[in-house]
Formats: structure tokens, sequence, C-alpha cells
């Protein structure tokens, strides 16, 4: 197993850069963990309350002389708050990852700054000077499985009674068409 460390506060927190002429013709296989430190820096960046298990298990595999596809899946025990409640809950996730690079698709991009040309979707994303950051790509994938509204399965929302008829949404209404009605 490869234990990943964050470098350095200004990159991203999950940090596995791999150059893809360190990847065979058959494929390499990665299983990496994140430390204490690093599944504090994502779990900050992802907004959660905590990240107690961040692992990723990826296959590498080249796709001709110059692409690479990404297979594998993040699993992480992720520490939220019940939307319902406000209790604390901890959720297991699991993601899987299917990703192809191409550095055609970075040579599509305009290199003029004012322009940006989003590949389509589907398409292949951009390898960048010959490599990839598998850490940072885990990490977004788990971003993108966390669920936004955590709810405990047996939260139940029940809206606060009004003590008094008074006080209902709509007493002022209530009140404007007795007060029209009497006229």
């Amino acid at each position: 197993m490869t234990t990943a460390k964050r470098d350095h506060p200004a990159g991203p927190p999950w940090s596995v850069p791999v150059r893809i002429d360190e990847v065979p013709e058959a494929g390499r296989h990665f299983d990496l963990v994140a430390d204490e430190r690093t599944r504090a820096a994502v779990a900050e960046l992802a907004g959660l309350r905590s990240l107690t298990q961040l692992v990723a298990s990826l296959d590498l595999i080249r796709r001709g002389r110059n692409d690479l596809r990404v297979v594998g899946h993040v699993s992480a025990t992720v520490g939220q708050v019940c939307v319902v409640s406000l209790e604390p809950l901890e959720q297991a996730l699991e993601e899987p990852i299917d990703v192809t690079f191409s550095p055609q698709a970075s040579a599509t991009a305009s290199e003029s700054a004012d322009e940006i040309e989003i590949p389509p979707e589907g398409g292949p994303e951009p390898l960048i000077d010959g490599k990839i950051d598998i850490g940072a790509l885990a990490t977004e994938f788990l971003i993108l499985g966390i669920d936004l509204y955590p709810r405990k399965p047996e939260a139940k929302f029940e809206p606060p009674l009004p003590a008094d008829e008074a006080q209902h949404p709509f007493a002022a209404l209530a009140a404007l068409k007795k007060r029209d009605g009497e006229q």
C-alpha cells in the first residue's frame, strides 16, 4: 500500500502524481491510504465534520502510446451533521472511478487565458505535462459522492405547533378577512 502525505499547503490536500512513463504497458495498480493530516485537510476542503477513513484502489491502464485510463474506487467514512436533527452522523461512501486522460484533450484547449474550452461530456480529461494526480482525482470523486443533505434514517421533521391560534402563519390574513367581512 502507498501512504499518501500532503506535500505542501498550496497544492491539493491529497497529492499522488504519476507520470505516464511510470505506467508499464501491462498497467499499474495503486492502493492509496490517506494519513491523518491529509484526511483533516480533505475534510476541511469538503466541509465535513470528520473523515475517519479515506482509501483509493486504482488501476492505471495505458491506452495506446499517450492515453491513460484510471479505473477503481475511492472509499471513505465521512462525518457530517444530520440536516433534520443536527446530530452528528457517520456514513460510508464508495465512489467508482473511471476516467480517461489524453494529451490531445489538453492540446484542444486554447492557449489564450481569455478562452477556456471544456471537453465534451464523456470525452477524455487533459493529460498535462505527461502526468496525472491520482490523489487529487480520488479527492474529486469523494467530494462528488458526498450527500449534500445527510439525514439519519430515523430523523423526522415535525414543524413546531403554534401555542396560540393567533400565532399561525396566516393569522394576519385571517384577521384581515374577518375585518373586511364585517364592513
